[in-house]
């Protein structure tokens, strides 16, 4: 007789993947005002990465990979941390916190045509209407006024959307790769190995480093955030409900975080939330739902299963 799961944990779980996953949106933001972005982001990781060995060893979870497994976890880890991940963080010095995750929502609808594109996978007629819609939504966010008469924030729209490429082609990728079963274990070789190109990014553009004991003290505090809640705690939360619920609900985490995002954003740094980013927010995620509706959820959620290997 299995045993009954623990709605304590679930609660707990969701309140992980809902609101620390949004709020990693505002936590870089408040770092990345101070911090160079890679520099930033390679802390992040590899202390992350680090941390997750340890914990691993204390488990008694064998950290021994094959040279395949080493390779492939590279690779995952350039496409959703070091690229995927450290460019959005780059971005986030020109565009606010609320529109990166409202861009990136968009996810599902790239991940839907990649598929198609490169496996040929049919799309379902939800999900034509699901992707429908998620143009009309990205095309009302980006086509903002205020925010294509900024040089720098058109050319922050773009690169988040070459992350979105980056992590959505990651998704399949991970999707076929030999990989540490283990995807704890998985999860510490991409952070850990992302963290690092990332240090080597950093040098490479000549990025001024600076001691943890200099920055300010919301910088301090975004950084341990960061790194123990959103780089290791929403992560086993989201394993552990793809484990206890159904993949639909877990997915629903691509409709909170935009929220929890913008509405951080707006408290505490007084970003401006307009009446088009709104409309383009519903319409968005509106698409997003059709997209992850039954019909289509037994083809996405192998993915959504391996993008606990990329959620920052």
């Amino acid at each position: 007789m299995s045993k009954a799961p623990n709605t304590v944990l679930i609660v707990l779980a969701f309140f992980s993947i809902y609101f620390i996953w949004g709020s990693t949106y505002l936590l870089n933001k408040i770092a990345v005002t101070e911090l160079p972005p890679f520099m930033l982001a390679s802390i992040r990781f590899i202390t992350a990465g680090i941390l997750i060995f340890i914990i691993s060893k204390l488990m008694g979870i064998s950290l021994s990979i094959t040279k395949k497994q080493l390779f492939n976890t590279i690779i995952a880890g350039f496409l959703f941390l070091s690229f995927g991940n450290g460019i959005v963080v780059w971005a986030l010095r020109y565009v606010d916190s609320g529109f990166a995750a409202l861009e990136i929502s968009a996810q599902p609808l790239v991940v839907l045509l990649l598929m198609r594109i490169l496996d040929g996978k049919k799309i379902q007629p939800m999900s034509i209407i699901g992707v429908i819609l998620g143009i009309i939504g990205v095309y009302l966010l980006v086509s903002q006024k205020q925010l294509l008469s900024k040089e720098s924030s058109i050319v922050g729209m773009i690169m988040i959307f070459c992350c979105l490429l980056s992590w959505s082609y990651g998704s399949i990728f991970v999707s076929k790769a030999i990989l540490p079963r283990n995807y704890f274990v998985n999860t510490g070789y991409q952070m850990f190995f992302g963290g690092i190109m990332l240090l080597i990014s950093s040098f490479i553009f000549g990025e001024t480093w600076s001691m943890p004991y200099s920055w300010s003290t919301p910088v301090q505090i975004s950084m341990l955030l960061l790194i123990i809640f959103g780089s290791i705690v929403a992560f086993t939360s989201f394993n552990y409900l793809l484990k206890t619920v159904s993949p639909e609900k877990v997915a629903t985490s691509t409709y909170v975080n935009p929220i929890i995002a913008l509405s951080l954003g707006w408290y505490f740094l007084n970003e401006q939330i307009t009446t088009q980013s709104v409309i383009a927010a519903a319409i968005l995620l509106t698409g997003v739902y059709f997209i992850n509706t039954k019909k289509t959820i037994v083809l996405f959620s192998r993915f959504q299963g391996k993008l606990g290997r990329k959620k920052v």
